[in-house]
């Protein structure tokens, strides 16, 4: 059964959703239509956004406040900082899992790669360092909006990332470390388990009868693909912002 808490909402289900390309797009604000249409969904169902990166950035994307008013819940770096109702819940830590002298060793030949990569352009912030990840990105996230839709493009021929991680597989493999490929220019360096399910162990004291999950990058390799794939889960593969709209009112008569 449902806890007390969400028991008033009709619908006992979660419904949790990707930001990028799945609520908003690509690093960019959420639209007043999508708001209104997760306000409505609110009143039928649990709901909660799951997303890569770190709670500043997300809040910014979907103009949450600090108390995430529009959201049950709030997982941001996979559900590794995480928000049940405005309250935070226990988080973890990259660099205690890793350590100071087998992260640096990855940094190190991270950055060597990239100074050795030929591609069209370079900016800045090849690594963002955040509490339960790294973040690591080719062209560097200070990439402004048309460049990273032009590296997008680019990497969609030549698969930068795709070999770049190949690579890192291969040379940490005894590290215990995953690689998700996610968004436009970057990839996600977790432990092993780490990834989007990590989010669930926040849910299961409620009960919920159904947990469905909205994303884009739910391909093997991409960072939406483990929760999409999660026997406890109910997925659905979202082409884009408005693909998600359509998908909503479809299956929850919106």
């Amino acid at each position: 059964m449902v806890s007390q808490t969400f028991a008033d909402r009709p619908l006992k289900k979660l419904i949790l959703f990707d930001v990028d390309e799945t609520l908003t797009p690509a690093r960019r604000l959420v639209s007043p239509e999508m708001v209104q249409l997760l306000r409505t969904l609110r009143k039928k169902a649990a709901i909660g956004f799951v997303g890569g990166s770190d709670l500043v950035k997300i809040s910014g994307q979907l103009s949450v406040p600090g108390e995430f008013n529009d959201f049950d819940f709030a997982f941001a770096e996979n559900g590794l900082t995480a928000y049940r109702l405005g309250v935070a819940l226990p988080s973890q830590s990259f660099i205690k899992f890793v350590g100071e002298e087998r992260y640096k060793k990855l940094a190190n030949f991270i950055l060597h790669y990239i100074a050795d990569l030929d591609i069209p352009i370079k900016r800045g912030t090849f690594i963002e360092f955040r509490n339960g990840m790294i973040n690591v990105s080719p062209i560097g996230r200070n990439a402004t909006i048309e460049e990273r839709l032009q590296f997008n493009a680019y990497d969609n021929i030549h698969h930068v990332r795709e070999a770049f991680v190949k690579v890192l597989r291969e040379k940490f493999g005894d590290y215990g470390l995953n690689f998700a490929i996610g968004g436009q220019i970057s990839f996600d360096i977790f432990p092993n388990g780490w990834d989007k399910t990590y989010c669930l162990r926040h849910v299961e004291s409620d009960q919920f009868d159904e947990i469905h999950f909205f994303g884009d990058k739910t391909h093997q390799g991409g960072n939406d693909y483990e929760i999409f794939t999660d026997p406890r889960v109910v997925g659905h593969s979202v082409a884009s912002p408005t693909d998600t709209i359509r998908l909503l009112k479809e299956t929850f008569n919106l």
